[in-house]
């Protein structure tokens, strides 16, 4: 069967058909010709489609259900993870996981959420919709990192921090706020990477860091599109133009100085190929993470503070004390 293809990638889906119906057919020197042939058609779609993709088309693609979860990259990028559950408080989060591991070697903290696979997966990790509980975990797992000095990567995948009922009575405004707060003074280093969605207070109460990565594709933003629409226009059809002027992609990002680093991904998205997304993330964290870990304490909070103090703001300089 082929992939799974998105509502704008008709044509890809077309020549992925072609493909699989002659996968189908007995193995012969012309059939194989014609599928390498498809393949470079394949690939020459996919670029002309990926190169000029609109906000909302971005948004799609973050969203896809085959893209590289948290899962995947400590499958492919770090050995030895032992994963650390519950806050001490409450209960454990299924959609937020923590856990230490080693990273070419070095002991490291994970932090990510986590959105599940098949629906029940999908409901046991509440669709990547962290509690208050959550947030807490991922603070208390951080605080030991900053205890055994080791530094904390993050991995933001997320709609937006639960919105429900019990969610609110256990206080993730409050959590948010603290993560927020500690997270500022923490003294380790700490590698943000944006890997597919980056939903409101739900990213941000784990995305304080020393680096904040964007893979090409994913989407960082205030509110999700949709929500956006329903409160700006009061009319959830209006996602696409309310993804247009949230300016949620990574190039907007950069240019604003909320991100630090894009990193490339497969031609067609890191969902087309994992493996070698997987070694974009790779090298930019390598790169990152020396950077970081290079400086002095002082140095490392004094610019993490600066960063965030910085953003939005025109003509003010927060590393003059401002």
């Amino acid at each position: 069967m082929p992939p799974e293809t998105l509502d704008f990638e008709e044509p890809i889906a077309i020549v992925l058909k072609e493909i699989d119906v002659l996968t189908q057919q007995p193995v012969t020197d012309a059939r194989d010709r014609e599928i390498a042939s498809l393949q470079r058609r394949l690939e020459s779609v996919r670029h002309e489609l990926y190169k000029s993709l609109t906000p909302w088309q971005r948004v799609l693609v973050a969203r896809h259900p085959n893209r590289p979860t948290l899962e995947d990259f400590i499958q492919r990028l770090f050995t030895g993870f032992t994963e650390i559950h519950g806050d001490r408080r409450f209960a454990d989060d299924h959609a937020l996981m923590t856990g230490f591991a080693e990273y070419k070697a070095q002991p490291v903290l994970l932090v990510g959420h986590v959105k599940g696979g098949d629906t029940k997966e999908k409901i046991f990790r509440n669709f990547g919709y962290a509690r208050p509980e959550g947030y807490r975990k991922a603070m208390r797992a951080m605080r030991l990192a900053e205890k055994f000095s080791r530094p904390v990567i993050v991995f933001v995948d997320t709609p937006a921090a639960y919105p429900g009922i019990e969610s609110e009575e256990r206080g993730v405004a409050e959590a948010i706020a603290v993560n927020l707060r500690d997270m500022m003074v923490l003294d380790t280093p700490i590698i943000v990477i944006v890997s597919g969605e980056g939903g409101s207070g739900g990213a941000l109460g784990i995305a304080v860091g020393d680096r904040v990565l964007m893979q090409e594709h994913a989407i960082y933003s205030v509110i999700p599109p949709e929500g956006c629409a329903a409160i700006l226009w009061r009319d959830p059809t209006k996602k696409v133009e309310a993804a247009k002027a949230l300016k949620l992609t990574a190039p907007d990002l950069l240019k604003a100085g909320i991100i630090d680093e894009i990193i490339p991904e497969p031609i067609g998205g890191a969902h087309t190929d994992p493996v070698v997304a997987a070694a974009s993330v790779d090298a930019a964290l390598t790169r990152s993470l020396a950077e970081v870990t290079a400086l002095t304490s002082n140095a490392r909070l004094d610019a993490r503070y600066a960063k965030f103090r910085n953003m939005g703001r025109l003509g003010i300089d927060f590393t003059d004390g401002v």
